[in-house]
């Protein structure tokens, strides 16, 4: 059932199933492996369904996610000091964003206009050094408010999956158990101390989305109702948040 709470692996399984894949490598112990692990693919599918429901099927998540599951088993070495419900987690998620980028369900026509909206946000809060509105931004590009509106309505997967790659593409050398020295634990903490100073440089309403959906792990519809704005609102609100973000978090990895 698609709504059920997925079961936690049993430690003391997995701790033998580990020890015995260490020596032998072999295909059953690996598969046993894979079925302890099954609700952790579930659990970060279930959390990505509502935000791209919309291009991709609950069952080709968990397909997607299977296939980092198993690539991080095979690539998991037991002896660094990394758990690997972190390590898997980012595989994971890293096999289902990858997925989703390559179905190219975003015509050239939107990315350009998404492209041009967000070049018109950033130069906006450049010159004037606060975020700009929908409104400012639509007098900016000759169009109406309802059109960027709907616009950052489209582009919420868009930037939802950027956003992802590029903390995915970081976070997975920051977790790979091959690379666990002090400069990584260093640039670790300073992609953290980066993304909560963006997130508290947003307008109050962006950070109530935010943090409602990614620590309450509220769905847009639930924010909407907690907000009392529609699901198409929240949705706007949480792709130019996510845009925001993109944007300051690319600049300050770029420096």
């Amino acid at each position: 059932m698609l709504g059920a709470v997925p079961r936690k692996a049993d430690p003391s399984v997995t701790g033998r199933l580990w020890e015995e894949f260490a020596k032998s490598h072999s295909l059953e112990t690996r598969n046993e492996l894979v079925m302890q692990y099954i609700p952790l693919v579930k659990s970060i599918a279930l959390r990505l369904v509502p935000t791209y429901r919309k291009h991709v099927e609950f069952d080709d998540l968990m397909s997607s996610g299977l296939l980092g599951l198993m690539d991080a088993i095979d690539k998991f070495d037991i002896t660094k000091d990394v758990k690997f419900e972190t390590y898997a987690s980012l595989r994971i998620k890293g096999e289902i964003i990858d997925q989703i980028r390559k179905q190219d369900w975003a015509p050239i026509s939107l990315r350009q206009k998404i492209k041009k909206v967000e070049e018109c946000f950033d130069a906006l809060e450049t010159r004037t050094g606060r975020q700009p509105t929908e409104s400012e931004v639509a007098a900016q590009l000759m169009m109406s408010a309802d059109e960027v509106k709907k616009t950052l309505d489209e582009a919420h997967t868009f930037n939802m999956v950027a956003l992802d790659e590029m903390l995915l593409e970081r976070g997975d050398s920051l977790a790979s158990p091959r690379e666990d020295g002090p400069e990584a634990l260093l640039e670790d903490q300073e992609i953290k101390k980066t993304l909560v100073k963006v997130i508290e440089a947003l307008p109050e309403k962006e950070k109530q989305v935010i943090s409602m959906y990614y620590y309450d792990e509220l769905t847009l519809k639930e924010i909407g109702l907690v907000l009392g704005v529609t699901e198409s609102r929240v949705s706007q609100i949480h792709s130019k948040a996510m845009m925001a973000l993109r944007l300051k978090m690319t600049k300050a990895f770029s420096l």
